[in-house]
């Protein structure tokens, strides 16, 4: 179930992502690369809402969360990754939720080539090293859940200046970006 439902987001995305450059196309051009691209500053977060289950998968270049791409060497670079491990381990203080939702999770899966893992089919050289988390989380109200408060994510990792959110919910799907700024993202 849970591939079902993160391939629904990634179906929607090119249109959530052409309407949102069409809302979105005052005086800066930033939709004209690949939607795959890898940019440091820019991570993506899609988020499902269904019944009481909430999904989140964050995708981010390594370096806005560690502020490096290579393999961690020095005793300095394995204790960044390592306090950025165990900072993603905690989402619900990443993720600024409702407490009247009464979410709680239940899974949480976290891949890097820094952490010694690789998403699946994806075991060559990178150029570029990536971090993906998902989580799942249950909600006992799911709906006093009406927005997403990125304000912590942001504040943990500074270098993370957008958030392209793919979001699907009760009130169906959107795509929107966030900012430090502009961090509450309704559903």
């Amino acid at each position: 179930m849970r591939r079902l439902l993160l391939a629904l987001p990634f179906a929607l995305l090119p249109l959530a992502v052409a309407h949102a450059h069409d809302e979105h196309d005052h005086d800066h051009d930033h939709a004209h690369g690949s939607l795959g691209a890898h940019e440091h500053g820019v991570a993506r977060l899609n988020a499902v809402l269904e019944g009481k289950t909430l999904e989140l998968e964050l995708d981010s270049p390594a370096m806005n969360l560690v502020g490096f791409e290579h393999a961690a060497s020095s005793d300095t670079d394995k204790a960044k990754v390592a306090a950025v491990r165990q900072q993603l381990e905690q989402p619900l203080k990443l993720f600024g939720l409702a407490k009247a939702a009464g979410c709680s999770e239940e899974a949480q899966e976290l891949e890097s080539p820094l952490f010694g893992s690789e998403p699946d089919g994806d075991a060559h050289e990178h150029q570029h090293s990536d971090i993906h988390a998902h989580y799942q989380l249950t909600c006992a109200t799911p709906d006093r859940l009406a927005s997403i408060d990125l304000s912590p994510l942001f504040k943990a990792f500074p270098a993370t200046q957008k958030i392209n959110l793919q979001l699907i919910g009760p009130n169906g799907q959107k795509g929107v970006e966030a900012t430090p700024a502009k961090a509450v993202v309704a559903f």
